[in-house]
């Protein structure tokens, strides 16, 4: 008895610890891990196409595929550090790991950027040039694959982990003194980026590559050390088991109930409050009928009413378990319409970059602004976009709907498809302008001429784009965040990088298809002069996609049921949770 009590007080002083922990006072450290991470990553990949075409003399359609490629593994590698953290390691040691095996990746990469020997002769003039050999690539695709395999350790498990330190409420709706969290959150990082692109871009285009990646690379051991120093006073969330697993149980305990007949009242159903207390901290999952056809595997027995302290979880599974797998269901037809918008978007980077590279950028007769660095212009729309959604649109938007956020999650993205179809469109617009221009000044066979054209025309693209990011970017990480059961938040947020990653190989796919069949003569997409490209024709290509994945969304989105969610008080349990379906059909049975 005494052991029994001594242990009770033992649980009761480690919630007290836990709930005095996390809170704003974490911000500072998370915060400064990621706006360091970001800094550098944005750095290291920013004008990374440059390095490749003019640093290994790479062609424009190589090298673009190249980056889409690695970042689509730097998208899907999330889902495998997600599990990590989910099942057994915690998000923060995931983080932890995930930093360090990035920083390799960027040091591996300032060292071949210095020493000659990793490099091709310098290629000027862009015509004839030397490659870079079998070994300078494998160094490169080494460097960008630790790269790729720290990011799956960092970008599924910062902002949940950033999330966790607030209660569920207060990061959802805002009901704090705070404003919305996803908001915030990507503040900071649009504050990062936009630095990375005016120092980091600078020092590549007129200091050297040498401290243009090394100034990343100093970054993130800054990013490593500001985020250990803050984790005595972090709440670190309990792994609760691996998510796949609980959801192959469900999976094959309705498969093996497949023949049984679920109870018309729900109450019947399995319930128990004790196995799922480390998977429902804010509340547990409500019974929805939808998909009852995974309700037969909390269907109770009456054998297994007769073993209730032996239940075998790949055959009997609580409804709580059971709707999580719903919850994803429903989540994915939602999550798949961020496929083809990334399939759009992959190499309008790139593109817009080269493109850049052949316009007038002076701002001065001294001064020319990196390609690179147009990028700010969609940053600046972004941050300035972010502030005044939160004070103004959700406000006005408020009186009309009544949502506390304004407008939903679901709206918020579909505006932003909206959006990136008009700067697709404007894209195809000055592209088409570009090569007017240049082909009226007899410049269309000269991949290295200037065109007298400014370069400030692709600036509403950017701003375009910048605007979207702000109703699709956190709009989607908010639903995901929102939608996902608590125990798979990691992994949900892994779902929005594998969503990019297999948009970008996708991506890669389109480009190489139409690189390789619209001909030799007027290939839209040409190796080495874009004068002679038809890049306003891809950009076409790419807003048909775009439509008929906005006219996609409408319809999943319209028929989405949001996750409905019961919620936990220590001091109800007794009285308010209902009665486990065992012991439902004892009374049942007698």
């Amino acid at each position: 008895m005494d052991s029994a009590n001594h242990k009770k007080v033992a649980e009761e002083e480690d919630d007290s610890k836990f709930k005095k922990l996390g809170g704003i006072r974490t911000m500072p450290f998370i915060l400064a891990n990621e706006i360091c991470d970001r800094f550098a990553s944005s750095g290291f990949h920013s004008n990374m196409i440059t390095y490749l075409t003019q640093e290994l003399n790479m062609p424009l359609v190589q090298a673009s595929n190249t980056l889409s490629n690695f970042g689509g593994t730097a998208s899907f590698t999330p889902l495998i550090g997600a599990l990590i953290a989910d099942s057994f390691a915690g998000r923060f040691w995931t983080i932890t790991v995930g930093s360090i095996i990035y920083e390799l990746g960027l040091v591996c990469i300032t060292i071949s950027a210095v020493l000659p020997s990793l490099r091709p002769p310098p290629c000027p003039t862009q015509v004839n040039c030397q490659e870079a050999s079998n070994f300078q690539l494998w160094v490169l695709y080494i460097s960008l694959l630790l790269t790729s395999l720290g990011s799956g350790g960092i970008r599924p498990c910062v902002v949940t982990f950033a999330a966790d330190q607030f209660d569920s409420d207060k990061v959802i709706t805002g009901r704090s003194e705070k404003w919305n969290f996803f908001n915030w959150y990507y503040f900071s990082m649009g504050l990062a980026t936009l630095s990375a692109l005016t120092v980091v871009v600078y020092v590549q285009e007129h200091v050297g590559w040498g401290w243009g990646l090394g100034i990343p690379t100093i970054a993130m051991v800054i990013s490593i050390i500001a985020f250990l120093i803050g984790s005595p006073l972090y709440k670190k969330m309990k792994p609760g088991g691996s998510p796949l697993i609980r959801l192959a149980q469900v999976i094959v305990a309705a498969f093996k109930k497949r023949k049984e007949t679920a109870p018309e009242n729900p109450k019947l159903l399995y319930h128990n409050k004790e196995l799922d207390s480390e998977i429902t901290i804010h509340g547990r999952l409500v019974h929805t009928d939808q998909y009852q056809w995974l309700d037969k595997g909390a269907i109770v027995t009456e054998s297994e009413s007769a073993n209730s302290k032996s239940q075998n979880l790949w055959r009997l599974v609580t409804v709580h378990r059971v709707e999580e797998l719903k919850t994803i269901i429903r989540m994915l037809p939602i999550w798949a319409a961020g496929i083809l918008l990334v399939t759009s978007s992959s190499h309008l980077h790139s593109f817009v970059i080269q493109q850049a590279r052949t316009m007038d950028r002076h701002l001065s007769r001294s001064f020319e602004i990196p390609p690179a660095s147009l990028s700010i212009f969609g940053i600046l729309t972004m941050l300035s976009g972010l502030v005044l959604y939160e004070r103004l649109f959700v406000p006005f938007a408020r009186r009309f709907t009544g949502h506390p956020s304004g407008i939903t999650c679901l709206q918020r993205m579909g505006i932003g498809f909206v959006i990136n179809i008009a700067a697709t469109i404007v894209a195809s617009l000055v592209e088409a302008k570009r090569k007017s221009v240049a082909a009226h000044h007899n410049l269309l066979d000269d991949p290295q001429a200037i065109v007298p054209i400014s370069v400030f025309w692709l600036v509403p693209q950017f701003c375009l784009h910048g605007v979207a990011e702000v109703f699709m970017s956190v709009g989607h990480l908010e639903f995901l965040y929102d939608q996902s059961p608590e125990s798979m938040r990691s992994t949900a947020a892994a779902l929005y990088w594998t969503a990019i990653s297999m948009g970008n190989y996708i991506g890669t796919l389109l480009v190489s298809l139409v690189h390789e069949y619209t001909g030799e003569k007027e290939n839209w997409l040409p190796d080495r002069n874009l004068n002679r490209g038809k890049l306003d024709y891809y950009y076409g290509l790419v807003c048909g996609i775009q439509v008929i994945n906005l006219i996609y969304y409408i319809i999943v989105a319209y028929f989405y049921t949001y996750k409905p969610l019961e919620e936990v008080k220590e001091e109800e349990d007794e009285n308010k949770i209902c009665e486990t379906g065992v012991q439902l059909a004892r009374t049942e049975t007698a």
